[in-house]
This record gives structure tokens, sequence and C-alpha cells, in this order.
């Protein structure tokens, strides 16, 4: 039997570099989004491997557990679970229409923590000993500071790593790997979604291919958190040493 990596947010980015080199480290596959036409093309261009497809919007209330239903229904267990779907969205907090924002937290917050409720369970049970297995969780350089602009997105990502850590501690006497990636600006439509492609992080991206493969590394070594590059490592680490209110206004600075 062969592991399997579960991606969400796999059609594309982060989470469809991510899905290469966990094919080609030997895992089969269960990827969602919610397009199926990009997730047919994932399979298509991993021709013979072993690629199951899960359409869902991560964004509508219970859809972690439609996800976990239908895997169950397949017979699949899963070994590897990447929360990698979410989104931004740029604008002052009062004005970005509420519900929005609401999608944003089911989808970054509601469905990453359910997801891992649900398959945390079997990843502990895998009989997997040199292969490694775990939560692979996708938060950002956001994590560290707050982000006036970007309130709620830097909040939820900020839940993401806090999160993460805390289960690398629970499960401290367990073979299983806890990890949070916290990339910083990439190569993706993260910006034209957001309605962020006027800001200056734009200018300082990374391509989807170098974070998707510092995630892959770092989640095979064990690390706990892993930031891509050096300047986001500094950013990241420059936020720590910052007075909040600084590094807020670092962050309102960067979305200018």
């Amino acid at each position: 039997m062969k592991p399997t990596a579960l991606i969400t947010g796999a059609s594309g980015g982060i989470g469809y570099e991510l899905s290469l080199l966990f094919a080609k480290a030997g895992y089969n596959l269960i990827v969602v989004a919610r397009s199926e036409d990009k997730l047919e093309d994932l399979r298509n261009e991993l021709d013979g491997h072993p690629v199951t497809i899960l359409p869902q919007d991560l964004s509508e209330p219970g859809a972690a557990q439609v996800v976990y239903d239908k895997v169950k229904e397949l017979g699949l267990n899963v070994t590897v679970l990447v929360n990698n779907a979410g989104f931004g969205l740029n604008g002052l907090f009062e004005e970005l229409p509420l519900l929005d924002q609401q999608k944003m937290l089911q989808v970054n917050v509601n469905a990453l923590t359910e997801l891992t409720h649900l398959f945390l369970p079997e990843i502990k049970a895998a009989r997997f000993r040199s292969i490694p297995k775990g939560v692979l969780n996708i938060a950002s350089t956001a994590a560290f500071q707050p982000g006036p602009k970007m309130a709620v997105y830097y909040a939820s990502k900020a839940y993401v790593l806090s999160f993460s850590e805390a289960l690398v501690e629970e499960l401290k006497d367990t073979n299983v790997t806890i990890s949070a990636l916290c990339p910083g600006a990439t190569e993706t439509n993260f910006f034209k979604t957001a309605q962020a492609e006027h800001t200056k992080l734009v200018k300082q991206t990374m391509t989807p291919e170098a974070v998707a493969k510092s995630g892959f590394v770092g989640f095979v070594k064990g690390r706990r958190v892993i930031i891509p590059g050096p300047a986001n490592q500094t950013m990241a680490y420059a936020a720590k040493l910052l007075p909040r209110s600084w590094a807020a206004k670092a962050a309102h600075y960067m979305d200018q």
C-alpha cells in the first residue's frame, strides 16, 4: 500500500506544485479544488499516477465533512494532509463585504481546522515508518504581524501558525509531523483575487515552484515552521522583534 497525500487548493499555484512533488515522492494523490477542469488537467499531466479528484468549494459550510465522507466512500486513507486552500481580500475592514470576509475565514480557518480534526486520527494510525506522515498547513509571513487593509486575512494566517505550533507540542510523542509553511508574496493568482495587484508586495515575489519545494523539503525534515527565502525570513524575524504597533505600520506601508 502506498501513502496518500490529500492536497486542497491543488488546481494552481503552490498547491499544484506541491501535488507534483508529493506524486514524484511516491504518494498517491487526492486533490481538492473548486475547478474540476483544472484538477483534470493535473491528473492528465500525471498520466498513469493514481490521482483522485474531488471538486469542492471549501468556502461552503460543511465542505470539510463532504470531502471526508467522499474519501471514506472511496475506501481511501490519508497519510499526509496539505491544507493549502486559502485566499485574501484587500481593503478597509469596514468596507469589504462581510459575507466575503466570512467566506475567507471559512476557507482559511474553519475548513483547515475541520479537515485536520477529521483526518488526524487516521494519519496517526498510518503504518508507515520511513515515509513522512502528518499535516502541512499553508500559513504566510502575514502570520507574524497585524495587517491593516488585510486585517482578517493576516489574522487568519496567525491562527494557522498558532494552531500548527500547538499541534506540534500535542503530538510530540508520536511520529506525526505538523508543519506550517509561511511564504511571503508568491507569483500566483493571490494578488488578483485579493485585488492587491497595486501593492509593493507584488515586487518581492517568489515562484510557486520555489515555495512548494521549500515547504516539501521542510515537511520531510520535520520542521515546524518553514519560511522560504532569506528576505521573507528576515521580515518574519523582524516582525517578531518590533513592537506590534510598528509591525502593523510596516505591513500597512507594504500594502500601499
